[in-house]
């Protein structure tokens, strides 16, 4: 009996993990509503596999009997392929074989007490689910969008640790004297190395937070004094304008005088389309998001770029006014890239955006060439260096809870963000 409450626990266990490792292309419900059907059809595989052989073999099948399924539901449903789909898988087997050799070392020191396995299991599960929704799982997924490097090894060395905790050493912790004292052993030192690695990944992330602090600042600048500039342009030709003003007025005057009133109104709007040539352009009351929309297409109208804008944004956004300005950078820097491929004549950009009833943006330019998009519906590129904006793109979506799509259509790139 205690074998088959260790197998069903473990069964239960390492399902709860899967949840929590998976970062699932779909909603949360539909995520845990397969994950729970999942986790029945293998309940009812182990008390199948519990009754049909002896222990020895119920145990050494059963790794294989979650493992194997454990691997395609993270298939199925993660949006990460590759390396990174092993590491989360791997990551939950460190964890769920953690709790397991510990709770059956302290079940074999108890005197075999089942009362002692359950309570060391439910109190071991309830400290590490709580460190990981706390501490650990918001950092995990941040690194897995960030490492790009390095994957292979980091999963060598665990898969590793799995292979000799699981297969090659022999005996059961909780029942075997050696067992119960080298596995939970090797579990703490694999758990220092993964300890290390977040550790390291920490560093990652300080750093990767640093440099895209550093870009909001130098993006902020940059638009602000740009737009100051553009302003300061402004104020000058409306200074010469009024100096001018009064030798136009007399020119008028002595005009209508004779009687010439075409030749008046000419040379009046005339002026008036000098000063709306220096008419500077406010696209939104944000300060900063008006300041890089007025960079950016200035930038793409000197590169001979049609710009094609309607933006309706409130005084205050519900979102943070500097963040969602990297994103429009980005988005409008690719954009403005994507076009210099093109001849003059098939330049254009487009930009819609609301702030009701929610942030709302899209951002469309012609495209002719070849795009990929990844599993997740992501443009990949394998060109060195390019790429970042989308990832941070895709950062900003996940702090802010907001959705964003690319696709191509009729002929042109599409960017869409809800928020």
């Amino acid at each position: 009996m205690v074998e088959l409450f260790i197998m069903a626990y473990l069964t239960v266990l390492y399902m709860i993990m899967a949840f929590l490792f998976m970062d699932s292309r779909y909603s949360r419900r539909r995520t845990l509503f397969i994950v729970s059907i999942v986790t029945l059809l293998l309940m009812a595989a182990v008390v199948a596999l519990y009754r049909s052989v002896d222990m020895d073999a119920a145990f050494w099948l059963f790794a294989m009997t979650i493992h194997i399924p454990l691997i395609l539901l993270f298939f199925t449903l993660s949006r990460f392929r590759g390396w990174r789909l092993i590491f989360q898988q791997l990551s939950v087997v460190l964890f769920c074989t953690l709790i397991h050799h510990i709770s059956g070392l302290i079940y074999y020191l108890s005197g075999s007490r089942f009362w002692v396995l359950v309570l060391s299991c439910a109190v071991l599960s309830a400290w590490v689910i709580w460190f990981l929704v706390r501490f650990l799982r918001p950092l995990f997924f941040q690194i897995l969008l960030e490492l790009h490097r390095g994957w292979w090894l980091i999963c060598l060395v665990m898969a590793t640790y799995y292979i000799i905790a699981v297969y090659l050493i022999p005996g059961y912790a909780g029942f075997d004297r050696s067992s119960s004292i080298i596995k939970p052993a090797i579990a703490l030192l694999m758990l220092g190395v993964y300890s290390i690695l977040m550790f390291l990944f920490l560093n990652v992330r300080k750093e990767s937070e640093a440099r895209h602090s550093a870009q909001m600042s130098a993006l902020q600048l940059s638009a602000l004094r740009s737009r100051m500039e553009a302003v300061k342009a402004a104020e000058d030709t409306i200074r010469t304008e009024r100096h001018d003003l009064r030798h136009r007025l007399q020119a008028v005057a002595e005009l209508v005088s004779r009687g010439d009133n075409q030749t008046a109104l000419e040379f009046l709007d005339a002026a008036q389309k000098r000063l709306d040539e220096r008419k500077e352009i406010r696209w939104c009351r944000p300060p900063v998001l008006d300041a890089v929309f007025a960079s950016y297409f200035d930038q793409a109208q000197r590169q001979g770029i049609r710009v094609e804008a309607k933006i309706a944004l409130p005084d205050v956004l519900q979102v943070n006014e500097s963040e969602l300005a990297i994103v429009l950078a980005n988005a409008l820097e690719n954009a403005i890239h994507a076009n210099l491929a093109l001849s003059t004549d098939l330049r254009e950009i487009r930009c819609k955006m609301v702030g009701s009833p929610g942030v709302m943006l899209e951002i469309s330019n012609p495209c002719t060439g070849q795009i990929s998009f990844d599993s997740s519906g992501l443009p990949v590129t394998k060109k060195e260096g390019h790429g970042l904006g989308v990832q941070s793109i895709c950062a900003f979506c996940r702090k802010n809870g907001a959705v964003c799509q690319f696709d191509r259509t009729d002929g042109r790139f599409r960017f869409r963000l809800v928020l």
